[in-house]
């Protein structure tokens, strides 16, 4: 059997590499489980019946309840979720502050998507005046996606963002207000509403630890096929020297 020498600069970028490689490749199956586990939930909990405003706070975990809503808007201060294509056009998701009587707390709502093609022009929209029943389930985004910068505070209303954070809201308003976004379900005072449960499937997860395994297993096989072949080039040098030398 051929002698296994690699040399130690391939051995280090290997030793160095190939770990994290598989890392990586095990988060994006992670990453999976946790998506699946997050739709399961979801078909789960949309079959449930719902439950009132007054009853979130105490769920815990309210991802993608089903609530029962019955209050006003808050029209003059409204939030615009910039950076949201629907078709390839560019567009805005319309957030309102909602209070509910029954509860007497405040829930941000995102009444769904407006279409902005020109940014020069305001973003039209319509809120209604009089006390409206509605619809709605608890988004829970994964991690920190949403943030209310500080310097997003500032100006008119509505504030124009790429992202918020409810409670950083309710302290900048003074109200006593649920920690998460509420969206609406098809009916009075919604616009487009086609929200994707998770912006990343389980199977793009799966196509990316498919790659990471690929690269792994690439970096492995050239590592110990550069073992054998250096071996063969060092013997056939050898032999190139030791010819050379008897002549």
């Amino acid at each position: 059997m051929r002698p296994f020498r690699p040399g130690w600069i391939p051995t280090l970028v290997v030793l160095a590499l190939l770990p994290g490689l598989i890392a990586l490749g095990c988060w994006q199956l992670r990453r999976a489980d946790e998506k699946r586990a997050l739709l399961d939930t979801y078909t789960a909990r949309q079959i449930e019946a719902p439950v009132a405003a007054a009853q979130l706070r105490q769920l815990p975990d309210p991802a993608f309840y089903p609530v029962h809503l019955y209050g006003r808007f808050d029209a003059e201060h409204s939030l615009l979720l910039d950076n949201q294509l629907r078709d390839g056009r560019p567009g805005v998701e319309l957030l309102q502050p909602f209070h509910d009587q029954a509860s007497g707390q405040w829930l941000l709502v995102n009444r769904g998507w407006l279409p902005w093609p020109d940014r020069r022009v305001p973003v039209r929209f319509d809120t209604p005046d009089q006390p409206l029943a509605l619809e709605a389930s608890v988004y829970v985004a994964p991690g920190k996606t949403f943030q209310l910068h500080p310097d997003s505070t500032e100006g008119q209303w509505p504030h124009l963002l790429t992202a918020i954070e409810p409670t950083a809201l309710w302290q900048q308003l003074g109200r006593d207000g649920f920690a998460h976004e509420l969206r609406l379900q098809p009916g009075p005072a919604s616009y487009r509403l086609d929200w994707p449960v998770v912006a990343m499937g389980p199977e793009k997860h799966l196509g990316y630890a498919v790659q990471w395994f690929a690269l792994a297993t690439a970096l492995l096989l050239l590592y110990l096929y550069f073992g054998w072949h250096h071996n063969d080039k060092e013997n056939r040098h050898g032999r190139r020297h030791e010819s050379a030398a008897r002549t």
